[in-house]
């Protein structure tokens, strides 16, 4: 049976004076985990907000195992790119 593991990572912005500039960090983002790790990345909330945004990483495996490391280090690589504008993050499985 496939494991489904998603990862949502809440982003604060506080740098960010316009939705181009917020547009820049979160596409950046986007592209960086998605060529890394082979996720599926997309901005799920606070498209309309120039401080906030909420994107999710996802993936897809038959171990439970391995889509546990890939988010963990999904997570751990936009802690790394986004130091304190990462707010918070959380893990579903499906």
């Amino acid at each position: 049976m496939a494991v489904i593991g998603v990862l949502t990572l809440e982003l604060r912005l506080e740098s960010s004076h316009s939705l181009k500039d917020k547009r820049n960090v979160v596409e950046s983002l986007k592209n960086r985990l998605r060529h890394k790790f082979n996720v599926s990345v997309a901005e799920i909330d606070g498209q309309g907000l120039w401080q906030r945004a909420t994107v999710a990483a996802v993936t897809v495996s038959s171990s439970h195992e391995f889509a546990e490391k890939v988010l963990r280090s999904v997570e751990d690589e936009a802690a790394d790119l986004l130091g304190k504008e990462l707010a918070g993050t959380t893990v579903e499985w499906l």
